[in-house]
């Protein structure tokens, strides 16, 4: 109880309890239980294709790199975070299939008093570069335009959006239909993939209002109160003990916490290739709720996750210093895997097979039973966490 309030005292929440309130009686597009929302083809009228539009942002992990930029005046850090805005964006659309022609679109919102023209620049220039890395894999993004704003009076800093859009033929769709009998192939989100430059934390876009208040010290609120909420009680407002400078296990912390979200895209691909999409019951990306993710598209089973990855530094780092339980942490972070595949044991192989050829771990991580109810085990470390839908 003592972190879920730490949680809402800093107005995040976890699992994004209100969002899921909020929309509940809206329409969920021609398949329900897909990862997203899938529309008819309003774009050509072919009953033989979907449309399906995405927006996502790179959320508070803005303010970590603005602290870290000022820290080290490295502006490449902006980088990073116009990765994690946009593969926020193209890996949720994987997870139903797509991984080619995708239209993307930025909104960018920033405080001008703080945020230069370079730093601007950099994020545009970076999201041209990452789309261009993708084209070797055969993937295709292609960039709209978008729109950039001084709102220095509704932005305290800057925030970094981007907006995708794809038509798709439905014969080549992933619909989650996670079933008993299937086991969980987890995708590591720590490493360094084959088209990653360096070590990737796997910490991703989710959970970091926690991780920077958590591990930071009072230095930076003191220094640059420009990334603190005044309506957030001081008792949770950057409690920890370290520096963006400090290191930990051997890496520097900035580092960590600033690592870009990985995207999967070039391994999707390769296995959307070898594997035809109807014999994926499901495809989850674990962001927002962490390993808690799947019970938005799961009904009726019960899901067993018992051999997880061990867990990465960022991880361990995040819970010495906020001092949470690990059944919280599941909440909240992915803890080591960001993508789960839902199959038959038969093709398990195959996937672990193609993510290994990219330098990107990957192992089966559990199980789904039959259940009444729908229900999530997570077990690890002698512990048995249970959540339920």
């Amino acid at each position: 109880m003592e972190d879920k309030s730490k949680y809402n005292q800093r107005g995040v929440s976890a699992d994004k309890t209100e969002v899921h309130q909020a929309i509940k009686n809206l329409d969920k597009g021609l398949y329900p239980t897909a990862f997203c929302k899938i529309l008819p083809d309003i774009v050509a009228g072919d009953d033989n294709y979907a449309n399906i539009m995405h927006a996502d942002t790179a959320g508070t992990k803005t303010a970590l790199a603005y602290l870290y930029w000022k820290a080290t005046g490295n502006v490449k850090i902006w980088e990073n975070i116009m990765q994690d805005a946009i593969v926020m964006n193209i890996d949720d659309m994987a997870c139903v299939g797509i991984t080619d022609n995708i239209i993307l679109s930025s909104t960018i919102g920033r405080n001008k008093h703080l945020i230069t023209g370079e730093v601007i620049s950099t994020i545009i220039n970076g999201a041209f570069q990452f789309c261009e890395k993708l084209k070797p894999y055969g993937i295709n993004i292609h960039l709209s335009g978008g729109e950039t704003a001084d709102v220095g009076d509704i932005v305290r800093t800057i925030d970094v959006g981007y907006t995708t859009f794809a038509r798709w033929p439905k014969n080549k769709l992933i619909v989650n239909n996670i079933k008993a009998g299937n086991v969980i192939v987890g995708l590591a989100s720590f490493g360094q993939a084959t088209y990653e430059n360096v070590y990737n934390s796997g910490l991703g876009s989710n959970g970091l209002t926690s991780a920077r208040h958590d591990v930071l010290s009072k230095y930076y609120e003191k220094n640059y109160p420009e990334v603190v909420d005044p309506n957030t009680p001081e008792a949770v407002r950057f409690s920890g003990s370290k520096k963006l400078t400090d290191s930990y296990n051997g890496y520097i912390i900035g580092d960590l916490l600033t690592a870009p979200t990985r995207t999967y895209l070039p391994i999707l691909k390769k296995v959307f290739d070898k594997i035809d999409p109807s014999q994926i019951n499901g495809l989850i990306n674990c962001t927002g709720g962490g390993q808690t993710k799947v019970m938005h598209f799961a009904k009726n089973v019960r899901i067993i996750k018992d051999n997880l990855f061990k867990t990465p530094p960022v991880f361990n780092l995040i819970k010495e210093e906020a001092g949470t339980n690990d059944k919280e942490l599941y909440k909240v972070f992915n803890m080591g895997h960001r993508l789960e595949f839902y199959v038959n044991p038969s093709i398990a192989s195959a996937i672990i097979n193609v993510a290994n050829q990219f330098n990107v771990e990957a192992q089966i991580i559990g199980e789904v039973v039959n259940s009444e109810n729908t229900e999530l085990n997570i077990i690890n470390n002698g512990h048995n966490f249970i959540y339920q839908k």
